[in-house]
């Protein structure tokens, strides 16, 4: 039940594949709700999400680096020490190393929360975990901004409000994600 990654190459229509690597040595619980984002500004570089189902559905962060058609990993590190889901993990476009996840926190009431990741080399650190809501997020998920530095828009079904789609922008400062008003989509 190990989280895999394998590389594939495509030619015209056709695709090969290289050799599946793990990035975790999770057991029988495994690995559930992998999310990937590559940094557009770091070539081969890219960082998994994904909740660890040994460890209480924790979430968890791991940067992978390519070489041809291997990917190599650093350490997993925890983002959020209680039962993690509905995550998803994007970089900024226009900052290095910078990325953001999102994600239902059981931790917090199931509120929708925001993290900052910071890359360096094959290690991740974060910031302080804040929530964007204050009821239950469900289907949590996240744009960066291609035209600005530091801002997201981040989409999310709010269960406190009839599960209605809602957004919101978010604008982060070094490490730390603030948040403008919900607003309701659909």
């Amino acid at each position: 039940s190990r989280g895999m990654a394998i590389v594939g190459t495509v030619s015209g229509t056709t695709i090969s594949f290289g050799t599946a690597v793990a990035f975790s040595t999770a057991g029988d619980n495994g690995i559930r709700e992998v999310a990937l984002s590559f940094d557009p500004n770091t070539a081969n570089k890219f960082v998994i999400a994904y909740k660890d189902g040994d460890t209480g559905n924790y979430g968890t962060a791991v940067v992978g680096t390519l070489s041809g058609t291997t990917p190599s990993f650093g350490t997993p590190v925890v983002y959020n020490s209680a039962g993690t889901i509905m995550l998803d993990v994007e970089y900024d476009l226009n900052t290095a190393n910078k990325c953001m996840m999102v994600y239902r926190d059981y931790g917090n009431s199931h509120r929708g929360t925001a993290i900052i990741g910071t890359v360096s080399g094959t290690s991740i650190s974060f910031g302080s975990a804040v929530a964007y809501t204050t009821g239950e997020a469900n289907y949590n998920s996240i744009a960066p901004d291609p035209n600005n530095a530091d801002k997201y828009v981040i989409s999310y079904s709010d269960n406190g409000n009839s599960n209605y789609s809602t957004s919101l922008v978010a604008t982060v400062s070094t490490t730390t994600p603030s948040f403008g008003t919900p607003v309701v989509s659909v």
